[in-house]
């Protein structure tokens, strides 16, 4: 809100926020925050990690509101400050495993409805839960929609290593569904 009570538009929310008022960025904090922590708690284990994400988040979208030149959507430029902070938290923490073969994730079978009947929270604490290198080439795959081999830039990795955690993080996120399903029949 700006001091009259009026929505500010995003332009100038980011004129007042590049002039260092306070209120201006209490506002852009406000407005995005929600987006921003539903993106770092897809790629964390916890609310804390999730918490931190936002945090840095928040510091590079501010001090880099200079930067922004309006090109795109001011949404998506913060959605990806958001998504990039989140696999450079994850880098630090994350070891991938050498080169996977291909083909022994092609081995890999999974059924898609098996999610048919499984609460949206409970999905995403099954996706929390992966291993990091599951869930990071999960999100950017399938959340995100990025393609392999700019997951394998961004992340360090071969095409063939992120088709293939997609692949181990399908398969693992559809044995915990079934194990999940089995718990609830007993």
């Amino acid at each position: 809100m700006s001091t009259s009570g009026q929505t500010l538009s995003d332009e100038e929310l980011i004129v007042l926020c590049r002039n260092n008022q306070v209120f201006a960025q209490n506002e852009l904090y406000k407005r995005f925050a929600r987006r921003v922590m539903g993106i770092a708690m897809r790629y964390s284990r916890n609310r804390e990690d999730a918490q931190d994400i936002v945090q840095d988040s928040f510091v590079k979208i501010f001090l880099g509101l200079k930067n922004f030149k309006g090109d795109g959507s001011f949404e998506g430029w913060i959605k990806r400050i958001a998504v990039n902070t989140a696999i450079n938290h994850i880098q630090k923490q994350l070891k991938f495993t050498n080169e996977s073969a291909i083909e022994a994730a092609s081995d890999l079978i999974y059924d898609n409805q098996i999610i048919k009947n499984i609460s949206a929270n409970e999905l995403i604490g099954l996706v929390q839960a992966m291993p990091d290198g599951f869930r990071t080439v999960f999100n950017l795959f399938v959340i995100e929609g990025y393609q392999h081999q700019e997951i394998g830039e961004m992340l360090g990795i071969s095409e063939g290593t992120s088709k293939s955690q997609l692949a181990r993080a399908r398969q693992h996120l559809a044995n915990k569904i079934k194990s999940k399903k089995l718990d609830y029949n007993e």
